[in-house]
């Protein structure tokens, strides 16, 4: 599905994670297990200093979100754009209070990245979490990276960073 949103073009709709637990975070509750999946490329983000497992590569569709739990009980939003690259930011909506964000629309508006936040339509940078329609208010940006053999359906094996 595409779309515009406050000037920028939007894809896809977003999804919630399907209950994998990987690492020291969450996608959800039921946990992987087994050799099969040691071997499969995860997505890390650098929480606080250091890298922490997130979900595995495969746990991604372009154009959509995931909502992943780091360690510190936050959460944050995960999204594979269509080009292949992560980006993360925190999944609570500051102007609803609600976890939302993985859930938003993506989008670009002249040149950036953004979520659209699914409640009020505030846009979000990827790149560095600022708020694209009042400069007073920013989500946390993630630095997002593959970590394992082989990179996921269409992941960039490259970190991304905040701006």
């Amino acid at each position: 599905m595409t779309g515009t949103s406050g000037g920028g073009t939007a894809e896809g709709g977003a999804a919630v994670g399907d209950g994998t637990a990987v690492g020291n975070a969450a996608v959800g509750g039921a946990a992987l297990g087994g050799a099969a999946h040691d071997a499969a490329p995860r997505v890390q983000l650098l929480v606080d200093g250091g890298w922490v497992t997130v979900c595995e590569g495969v746990r991604l569709t372009p154009g959509r979100g995931v909502a992943v739990l780091l360690p510190d009980g936050r959460q944050a939003a995960l999204f594979l754009d269509r080009a292949g690259r992560l980006h993360a930011v925190d999944n609570r909506d500051p102007f609803t209070g609600a976890s939302v964000l993985s859930r938003g629309l993506l989008g670009s508006a002249a040149g950036i990245p953004f979520v659209a936040s699914p409640l009020l339509k505030q846009r979000f940078a990827l790149t560095d979490g600022r708020c694209l329609d009042d400069d007073g208010v920013s989500v946390t940006a993630y630095q997002a990276r593959v970590s394992g053999p082989a990179p996921a359906r269409g992941v960039s094996a490259a970190a991304s960073a905040p701006a």
